[in-house]
């Protein structure tokens, strides 16, 4: 947890830096001279570019926010993770993560409906009606897989 929370204030630190540079940069890139064609606003050719300010700005107090929350969460419970001790074994860090099955089939319908939905965003509407019943067929096949057949429980 120690590494997490000074990587997200070196981000926090970063992204903050980069904004400013950023701000600068681009209101010095505007005040050169610009051929102003027609129709546009001159007074538009030396503002900065707000679009990458913000994101860059916003970036930083994500990665605040994010470094004050697990800086709360190491000091309110001790925070020292297998990772952060040098006399940490590698079973010290192996909890349960849940059980898998490396033998369905169901991911791989569920992915082919789910890029279904999507191509149709893109393409058609008729496609994404037809995905997106085999997503639902593969989400509920993936949940139910082990209430039938030779591996019910």
């Amino acid at each position: 947890m120690r590494a997490n929370y000074a990587i997200f204030w070196l981000l926090s630190l970063f992204f903050g830096v980069a904004a400013v540079i950023y701000a600068l940069w681009t209101m010095a890139d505007a005040s050169a001279p610009q051929i102003v064609g027609p129709g546009t606003n001159a007074e538009l050719a030396t503002q900065p570019e707000w679009v990458g300010t913000v994101a860059l700005t916003l970036s930083s107090i994500l990665a605040t926010f994010l470094a004050f929350y697990l800086g709360l969460i190491r000091k309110s419970t001790g925070g020292e993770l297998p990772e952060d001790r040098d006399d940490a074994l590698i079973d010290d860090a192996d909890p349960e993560m849940g059980h898998f099955s490396p033998w369905s089939w169901w991911p791989l319908v569920l992915s082919v409906g789910v890029a279904m939905v999507f191509l149709g965003l893109a393409v058609g509407v008729w496609i994404a009606l037809i995905g997106g019943p085999i997503a639902v067929i593969g989400i509920v096949g993936w949940n139910y897989e082990y209430y039938r057949g030779n591996f019910a429980r």
